[in-house]
């Protein structure tokens, strides 16, 4: 949706799809910097504009887009109709920039597509029980086509992205990774969440939740693609039952430079100390990644533990002015220079000894493991940043994920 010529090009894609017999309800985002431009006037009215008013700006970006599709599909000769998040309804709750969707009355639009029109639906954003306009978050455009998807009972859920679909890892650090035909949700929300930017976190839950299968496929291609070709492109996200899961025991590599970690020295090891730290952190609406509390020596312990990198300023104020005096801790230790490095699959359950080739292959390199977090289907460590592409490149390669599995 970045500019006029693309989308006519969406349009064209959509009328294919019409066209074939399939009844289509599109879901788009704002044009290419349109919200930032939106939220750039903002800023420029007030430095803390009032969400409300914010959420009314930001959301006109996708009903513009959406009116231009409809536009350009009318121009094709397609029956086609646009709707704002709130004629929908789509009805969330009262958070302001980052709403979450409550329900989705899809009569309206089914309507429609039994008498036969195509029907776009601005994505990012809904109503909220009072008829005030909300917005989703970053990305909420995802969140609205799956939860869109899943009220309508859709057959699939089509993702077009710059990307061509799900790889094995991020393809500018390892230019072996090889694009997934299908991933499990839990695999999908794992990667998401471990710094795959593929998805929206939101969105995979969603679309598990519901059992929605979501298939993440290419916008550059060419919009008149057969759709035999198009419909097996790109990688669908489905159930991990589908007998078309691929058996891996690793099936995705995920990293995040964006980490900083903490270090309270010589804590007083008494019940309630975790609580002492964390409970303020939290209250500080800073979200806490992996937790380290080391043993118990002559009554001290080191308390260890992860943020966002971006939260890490806020975090050392608190530790320094407010936790580290009233616990009583020692030195306060701040490291920015560290990353999160991950594997995830499904096959891990079934299959021993997955974490420990992950480790024997990183201490090979002489790469230091700082922190561990494990759960069924992933394994992540804590590296010094300096460490975090040879660490991927190693561990795909002792995964061998560039190689196609049965």
């Amino acid at each position: 949706m970045g500019s006029v010529e693309r989308i006519k090009n969406v349009a064209r894609r959509v009328a294919k799809w019409h066209k074939a017999g399939h009844q289509v309800v599109v879901v788009p985002s704002a044009m290419s910097g349109e919200t930032n431009r939106l939220l750039g006037l903002a800023k420029d009215i007030s430095a803390h504009p009032n969400l409300r008013e914010q959420d009314m700006l930001a959301a006109t970006g996708e009903q513009a887009s959406s009116a231009l599709l409809a536009m350009a599909l009318i121009e094709l000769g397609v029956p086609a109709r646009s709707y704002a998040g709130w004629q929908v309804p789509v009805n969330t709750d009262s958070s302001y920039t980052k709403a979450r969707i409550k329900s989705i009355d899809p009569t309206r639009v089914q309507a429609d597509l039994d008498a036969g029109r195509v029907v776009i639906v601005t994505g990012f954003q809904g109503v909220d029980d009072k008829g005030h306009i909300t917005t989703l978050g970053r990305g909420g455009s995802d969140t609205s086509a799956v939860a869109m998807a899943a009220a309508l009972n859709a057959d699939e859920c089509l993702i077009f992205t710059d990307v061509d679909g799900v790889y094995t890892t991020d393809p500018r650090v390892v230019p072996e990774a090889r694009r997934m035909r299908v991933i499990s949700f839990e695999e999908m929300l794992e990667l998401a969440s471990l710094g795959s930017k593929i998805l929206q976190i939101r969105s995979v839950e969603f679309a598990g939740k519901y059992r929605v299968p979501v298939r993440v496929l290419s916008s550059l291609t060419d919009p008149d693609m057969p759709i035999d070709e198009e419909d097996s492109s790109g990688t669908l996200i489905t159930f991990e039952e589908d007998t078309k899961m691929e058996a891996a025991v690793v099936s995705g590599i995920a990293f995040s430079r964006d980490e900083a970690k903490f270090t309270l020295r010589a804590v007083p090891d008494t019940p309630g100390v975790a609580y002492s730290i964390l409970g303020p952190i939290a209250e500080a609406n800073i979200d806490v990644d992996m937790i380290l509390q080391n043993l118990s020596v002559q009554g001290t312990t080191d308390f260890s533990f992860t943020v966002n990198r971006a939260d890490a300023e806020r975090t050392q104020e608190i530790l320094e002015k407010q936790i580290g005096p009233a616990i009583g801790a020692g030195e306060i230790v701040a490291d920015s220079k560290v990353c999160k490095v991950s594997i995830v699959g499904i096959g891990m359950r079934s299959h021993a000894g997955v974490a420990s080739t992950m480790f024997r292959a990183l201490a090979e390199e002489g790469i230091n493991i700082q922190m561990i977090s494990t759960s069924e289907i992933k394994t992540s460590v804590i590296i010094d940043d300096k460490y975090m592409e040879l660490a991927v490149r190693t561990l795909h390669r002792v995964f061998e994920l560039d190689q196609e599995k049965n």
